[in-house]
């Protein structure tokens, strides 16, 4: 039986939102974030307390490239246990479904913004997200990045 007292090992949990628009995935590179800028993500974040992923997802779409989604419009398509200096687990979903345009809304953590083929993604996209990607377009919802 465990001590009320002991410390418990703790996931962190982050989101990912694929915004796909005529067969293009929204792309932003990283810069001043610490960890693998230069390379382009989506718009994603860590969950914070009191917060379910659907309202994290929908405020990282906003905080990260300024666009308003409706949390019942984002569709959960791929899950992804991953341990890069610590483990997450990493929630993905699409979105096609918006209001307003999208920009760089956090210049000081990227740098550029694209619609890339989703077929076609830059070589100097992140690692998971290529992976998550690829699995989802293959409808396969559990992965794993990272473990040997």
């Amino acid at each position: 039986m465990n001590n009320i007292s002991e410390k418990r090992f703790a996931l962190r949990c982050a989101v990912y939102v694929f915004l796909i628009k005529s067969n293009k995935l929204l792309l932003l590179r990283r810069k001043n974030t610490g960890w693998e800028d230069g390379k382009y993500g989506v718009p994603s974040g860590h969950l914070e307390e009191n917060e379910s992923v659907l309202s994290a997802a929908a405020r990282e779409a906003k905080e990260e490239s300024g666009i308003y989604v409706n949390k019942e419009d984002l569709k959960m398509v791929h899950v992804m246990h991953r341990k890069v200096n610590h483990d997450y687990i990493d929630i993905y979903f699409v979105v096609e479904k918006w209001s307003g345009k999208p920009f760089i809304a956090e210049k000081e953590k990227s740098d550029d913004i694209q619609w890339a083929d989703i077929n076609n993604l830059p070589e100097d996209t992140l690692e998971n997200i290529k992976i998550a990607f690829a699995n989802y377009k293959k409808n396969i919802i559990y992965s794993q990045f990272g473990w040997d």
